[in-house]
Order: structure tokens, then C-alpha cells, then sequence
């Protein structure tokens, strides 16, 4: 091997997959080792194997499965969040139970969920290599925080939390909050979401996650928090009080008849990469909102909301992006930042109050 091609080897993201199946180890290991920037390091069947290979050589990122033998994966990510934190992926099948501990793995500190690819199916083969490859790159550049961390909420000034003086907005309906995230998101927006009053803006949101994740996710959420969230249906009406999540695998558009504002659900190719866009439902909150809206872009890997959240920018909306030091990954946000597409950059428990006062 000459000196570039050891260069090439040793840059790209070394990767672990843990699963009890044969069959999912072998297809994951196919899929991600298409893409030139990922190296698959080994496989293990259980935690206990995982272990012995961590041992021997430590990952960038881990794949894991929750429902194994001997322990299950949530207990072993407890122990790695613990002892020797690592950027985790959970590959979880599509099923309610499967949702149900996806979404405390997140708590417990993995940075993502994917849907473990179905064999068989090529489409969805062709589209797992886009968003499982995406998944694993996220996951290289996040900032695994242990979770007994507390974030300390930051000072802030009168200018932190006010928008811009410039210009009027007209007041003929009621504002429109349209926020999208990624990895890391579903923490940050548990966090942006119980901050708000019960009679906040209405919201719409989307949230990178697989079908089924979503409505497990909002449930949770809706537990939690004043407001009520809901994963969308077509036809949802936005109402104040009210936060509407994009169901995944498909995308999310607001619309506006009269002074009502709903959403319809659409499905379609991926757009940036993904299925929800946050492309997709920011450039609809231009059109239908135009300077009504309030756009927000939090912690996420890639570009996907950038371009859209410059044409909610030129319509008039005001717009708000996380700050690096408070994202998971600074990637989404970044990329709007740089096509100047952002009013205000702050921390992420500044951004609820930021809302609040815009939106009144």
C-alpha cells in the first residue's frame, strides 16, 4: 500500500456494526462500504462481541441494533455513554415497539436513528445507501456529550432575543413557526418545545427520522410539553397552541387558503438527500407565509433548510439558526448562515424566548 492510499484508509470513518443478524450485518456492511469516505471495521453479534472489538480497535461510529442477545442495546449504549463515549447510530426495524426504544436511546445518547435496510426491496436499498451513509458522516462529526451533562443556559442580552427593527411586518394573520433539524434535533427541539406557552404560534416542523419514529417521537413530545404536537395528517390545520411533525418518509408543505394555514403531505424523491426535506416545507412557508413566518434551522448534518430558509429570508420571515457551540452538528445551520440566509445565530435555549417575542 503506497502512502496515499494509506492516507485515503486512514481518513475515512471507521465503523462498527452490532447486530444480531447475519443477514442485516452483511447488508450494512455492503451499503456503507460503497462510499469511499466510510471503512466497515467489523461486525459484531452481540454487545459482549462489540465490546471485544472496541477493545482492540475504537471506532469513529457504531451501528447498533437494540433488540439482541445476552444484553440489549440500550444497556450496552448506557455503558459506552458511560465509560468511553462513542457517536452511535441506532438501526431499528419500522415497528411501534422498535420507536418506542429508538426514542430513549436518543435520550440515553445516540446521535441518530435510521430504519435498518429491507432486503429485497431495491428502491429502498438505493435510498438506505444515501440516508444510512448520510447518517454514519453525521455521526462522525458530532459532539458526544455524556448524559449527565446539563447544558448551562447562556446570558442573554435584550439583542439576543429581539429581531431585527428593520422593516414592518403586516399583521394580517397570525405568525407561522416552521423549524427543521437533524442530528441531534430530537433533543433540541424537546428542549425548544417545552419552553413555549400553550398559546404559542402555531408550529411545523421537520425532523430527519423514519416512518413510524415520528409518531412516536411527537407522542413523546406531547407528553411533555404545554403545547400539543402531533405527528401531521393532510389537511391539519396550524393552530396557535399547536406543533404539526412532518410524518416520516414523506414530505411536509404548508399551504394557506384564506386566513387558515394547513399542511399536505406529499410523498416523492428525496430532496437533499431526505425524506422529509426541511427544503421542502421552508420554501412552502415562503410562499404561503412570506413575511408571517418565522423560520428556524437547528443542529443537523448536510445542507438540507439552507436554501429554503434564504427564500423565507428574501420573503420578508425572520430567521433564527442554533448556534455551533449548542448544535450536535453544526451543518444545517452553518450552511444557512453562509448563504447569509439568518437573522439572528443563538443558543438553543435563547431561541424559544427569540420566538416568543418575534412572534408576537
Amino acid at each position: 500500500m503506497n502512502v496515499e492510499d494509506q492516507m485515503q484508509t486512514t481518513s475515512r470513518i471507521r465503523v462498527l456494526i452490532v447486530d444480531d443478524s447475519a443477514l442485516v450485518r452483511q447488508t450494512l456492511t455492503d451499503v456503507l462500504s460503497s462510499d469511499p469516505e466510510i471503512e466497515v471495521i467489523g461486525t459484531a453479534c452481540d454487545p459482549f462481541a462489540a465490546a471485544e472489538k472496541i477493545s482492540q480497535q475504537v471506532p469513529d461510529v457504531i451501528t447498533l441494533d437494540i433488540e439482541m442477545p445476552r444484553m440489549d442495546g440500550l444497556t450496552f449504549l448506557q455503558k459506552i455513554m458511560a465509560q468511553h463515549p462513542i457517536p452511535v447510530v441506532i438501526c431499528s426495524s419500522l415497528a411501534e415497539e422498535g420507536a418506542q426504544s429508538a426514542l430513549k436511546a436518543l435520550e440515553y445518547g445516540a446521535v441518530e436513528i435510521i430504519a435498518k435496510p429491507r432486503v429485497g426491496c431495491k428502491q429502498f436499498l438505493e435510498e438506505a445507501q444515501i440516508t444510512l451513509c448520510q447518517a454514519v458522516k453525521g455521526a462522525a462529526k458530532a459532539r458526544v456529550r455524556p448524559r449527565n451533562h446539563h447544558m448551562v443556559e447562556p446570558k442573554l442580552t435584550a439583542d439576543s432575543v429581539l429581531a431585527p427593527a428593520t422593516g414592518a411586518m403586516i399583521e394580517t394573520t397570525e405568525k407561522i413557526v416552521a423549524i427543521g433539524a437533524s442530528t441531534g434535533g430530537t433533543e433540541a427541539l424537546k428542549v425548544f418545545l417545552e419552553a413555549l406557552p400553550a398559546d404559542c404560534a402555531g408550529m411545523v416542523i421537520v425532523q430527519h427520522m423514519p416512518e413510524l419514529f415520528t409518531r412516536a417521537f411527537a407522542r413523546r413530545l406531547d407528553s411533555l410539553c404545554q403545547i400539543s404536537v402531533k405527528e401531521a395528517e393532510p389537511n391539519d390545520t396550524v393552530l396557535r397552541g399547536r406543533a404539526l411533525i412532518a410524518p416520516g418518509n414523506h414530505h411536509m408543505l404548508l399551504k394557506r387558503s384564506g386566513a387558515r394555514y394547513f399542511v399536505d403531505i406529499k410523498e416523492g424523491p428525496l430532496v437533499c438527500r431526505h425524506r422529509p426535506s426541511v427544503d421542502v416545507l421552508f420554501r412552502s412557508a415562503a410562499r404561503y407565509a412570506g413575511q408571517n413566518a418565522v423560520g428556524v434551522i437547528m443542529t443537523g448534518m448536510g445542507d438540507d433548510g439552507a436554501n429554503g430558509m434564504l427564500e423565507m429570508k428574501q420573503a420578508g420571515a425572520f430567521t433564527i439558526a442554533q448556534d455551533e457551540d449548542t448544535c450536535v452538528v453544526f451543518g444545517m445551520p452553518n450552511e444557512a448562515i453562509k448563504r447569509n440566509a439568518v437573522d439572528r445565530v443563538l443558543p438553543l435555549p435563547a431561541i424559544a424566548r427569540a420566538v416568543i417575542a418575534y412572534a408576537r
